[in-house]
C-alpha cells in the first residue's frame, strides 16, 4: 500500500468585496463643506465622511462658512444652527441669495428640535433638517448620499 498522498493542489482564491463601492468618483469625489463648532463631533464626521469617499473641509463658524464656500465650492454644507459669530439661519439666507452658493444642497444638522425652527429653516431653503438627538451618523451620512 502507497502511503504517499498526492499534494493537493490550492484552491483559487476567492475574492470578497468587504467595502461598498465608493459614493463618487475617486478622482473626483464629492465636496462636503461641515459647519460645527463642536471639535469633537466635527472630528467624529470628518473621518465617516472621509472614509465614505467624500472631499471634507471642516469650519467651526458661520463667518469662516461663508468665506470657505465661495472658495472651495462644496457640492453639500452640513450645517449647524447654533454657532459663534453668524448662525447657521443667517448662512443659510446669505448662501441662499448670493448667485454663486444658491444652489449648493444644504443639510442642517441641529440641536434645535423645535417645528418653528424647522419652518424657519425650510422657508429659508434648506434642503434637509436633522436634529442630532434623533439621528446618527450613518443616518446623517445616507441623507447625504441621497442629496447629491
Amino acid at each position: 500500500m502507497d502511503n504517499t498522498q498526492q499534494p493537493q493542489q490550492p484552491e483559487p482564491p476567492t475574492e470578497k468585496i468587504l467595502t461598498p463601492a465608493p459614493v463618487t468618483d475617486p478622482k473626483h469625489p464629492k465636496k462636503i463643506l461641515l459647519v460645527e463648532d463642536d471639535d469633537a463631533l466635527a472630528s467624529v464626521y470628518e473621518t465617516r465622511l472621509t472614509s465614505e469617499g467624500f472631499a471634507t473641509r471642516r469650519v467651526p463658524n458661520g463667518e469662516d462658512a461663508l468665506a470657505i464656500a465661495l472658495e472651495y465650492k462644496p457640492d453639500l454644507i452640513l450645517l449647524d444652527v447654533m454657532m459663534p459669530k453668524v448662525s447657521g439661519f443667517d448662512v443659510l439666507d446669505i448662501l441662499r441669495n448670493t448667485p454663486e452658493t444658491m444652489n449648493i444642497k444644504v443639510i442642517m444638522l441641529t440641536a434645535l428640535s423645535q417645528d418653528s425652527d424647522k419652518q424657519r429653516a425650510e422657508t429659508l431653503g434648506v434642503d434637509e433638517y436633522l436634529v442630532k438627538s434623533q439621528v446618527v451618523i450613518a443616518d446623517v451620512i445616507e441623507h447625504i448620499k441621497k442629496h447629491l
